[in-house]
């Protein structure tokens, strides 16, 4: 549960980087409200509309490698976001950003759920504490290493999303073998089953 929190706080963080440097985007590049509102827009498309999506889907086909995957995502936006020097790239970052946050949010939830030992309650609330404080740490650092020093420095929060990725990726094949046991159970339960019926 420790490191499914830990992935949140810094998945979050990334997410909340980006409205933090709004006012420099704008700045740079003459953007309007208009625009402002469209990246606002791009992202929470990808980050929030798409989740229940890839819930539905991962509930029926649990996909424990979207965990690492969307960190991948995550990474790219976050480094594009860093050199992109054109609207529409933003937009493509922005996107990418949200993608992200999509793919990790469901699937990480089922992990804190699996990884509860039944104290479902602790678990999503642990979880979600990890979250939380990487949506208030976020904006804060985006002020002490973005805003002083530039654009070029979101990349510095890119060591973040590498490192998340490397405990995700220990995640999901923690998750991927909760899984083939758990398909390994039901197997011999239904075997049991029909051996009775016999």
């Amino acid at each position: 549960i420790g490191a499914v929190a830990l992935a949140h706080l810094i998945n979050d963080l990334i997410q909340s980087v980006l409205p933090s440097i709004y006012p420099m985007l704008k700045a740079n590049y003459g953007l309007t409200f208009t625009q402002v509102g469209l990246i606002t827009l791009t992202f929470q498309l990808t980050a929030s509309l798409l989740q229940p999506w890839v819930g539905y889907h991962t509930d029926r086909h649990p996909k424990p490698w979207l965990l690492p995957a969307g960190t991948v995502c995550t990474l790219i936006g976050i480094l594009m976001m860093s050199v992109v020097g054109t609207f529409p790239l933003i937009l493509l970052a922005a996107g990418l950003i949200g993608i992200g946050s999509s793919t990790f949010h469901p699937e990480a939830s089922r992990v804190a759920r699996l990884a509860s030992g039944g104290r479902f309650g602790l678990a999503q609330s642990t979880f979600q504490v990890g979250g939380n404080a990487g949506s208030a740490f976020g904006p804060l650092l985006a002020a002490a290493i973005i805003i002083p020093f530039g654009q070029g420095h979101v990349a510095w929060f890119g060591l973040f999303a590498v490192f998340a990725l490397f405990v995700l990726y220990r995640i999901s094949r923690w998750y991927a073998n909760h899984l083939s046991l758990f398909k390994l159970k039901q197997g011999q339960a239904a075997t049991h089953g029909l051996s009775k019926n016999r």
